[in-house]
């Protein structure tokens, strides 16, 4: 039997650099998928991927996480078409300019709030009732995993407002964790450090260095003197919303390469 047969998860942020591969080590290892992301366009070929590469069940909905609605949607589908909503990953994130606090442009730092840390607690707002209805009613357990970063477990130098918004998605994911621990939902964080995304993979060609050098720079901090592969941070992503990991909640795991034992 595959972890994820028969439960159904809600991914957002399903395009990025963590999400698509999220979404295909889900869908390998059976669950029915409710997907989101920003733009329709590459949303749709990615269900059209995982329908043929997995032969699964997958439903999605476009729209801006930091609408509100966009979270109601997308837990209204997941009641609709699979009667259940059993495990939520709220990935869907922006990253902010790379410059000293005081030359962040305030409509930048809106935005990156109003994304990071205001669309987690949106999502969170509605899927924790229905875990919670579905817990009351037939004991069926609950999971949420909720994407931060190292940056929300420390300070981030040039990176101000990204660190604030990403420290608080690890303080909802311990309040609500604490709050909902006794109706069967478990909330934890994943923190990863740099990843080699596309995002991060683009940034580095920027660099007037070297590709080695550019990544030795911003890697110099890691104990492990490397980027993290994307599949490193699926497979914890995976083992946090697995419903065999369940009495751990109110975490926030550190996928860093030892920064956040420093």
């Amino acid at each position: 039997m595959k972890r994820f047969d028969g439960r159904t998860v809600l991914l957002t942020g399903a395009c990025g650099g963590f999400g698509r591969s999220i979404a295909h080590a889900l869908a390998a290892e059976g669950a029915n998928l409710v997907l989101s992301d920003y733009e329709p366009e590459p949303l749709m070929t990615l269900v059209a991927e995982l329908q043929e590469r997995h032969d699964c069940a997958v439903v999605a909905h476009a729209g801006d996480i930091a609408d509100e609605n966009t979270s109601e949607t997308l837990v209204d589908l997941a009641v609709e078409h699979f009667s259940t909503l059993d495990i939520a990953i709220n990935n869907a994130g922006i990253a902010q300019s790379f410059v000293r606090f005081h030359l962040i442009p305030s409509e930048e730092a809106r935005r990156v709030l109003e994304v990071d840390l205001l669309g987690v607690f949106f999502a969170m707002k509605h899927q924790l009732p229905v875990m919670e209805r579905q817990h009351r009613k037939g004991k069926r357990k609950g999971a949420i995993v909720n994407i931060s970063s190292v940056a929300g477990l420390g300070g981030a130098p040039r990176l101000a407002v990204y660190s604030a918004a990403k420290h608080g998605v690890v303080g909802l994911t311990r309040t609500a964790a604490a709050e909902y621990a006794a109706k069967g939902i478990r909330v934890n964080a994943v923190c990863p450090s740099f990843a080699r995304t596309d995002m991060v993979t683009e940034m580095l060609s920027m660099s007037p260095a070297d590709q080695e050098k550019a990544e030795a720079e911003l890697t110099r901090g890691v104990p492990m003197k490397r980027l993290a592969e994307v599949d490193e941070v699926v497979t914890a992503v995976l083992f946090a919303a697995d419903p065999a990991n369940s009495f751990m909640t109110g975490q926030a795991i550190g996928i860093d390469g030892g920064i956040s034992a420093l």
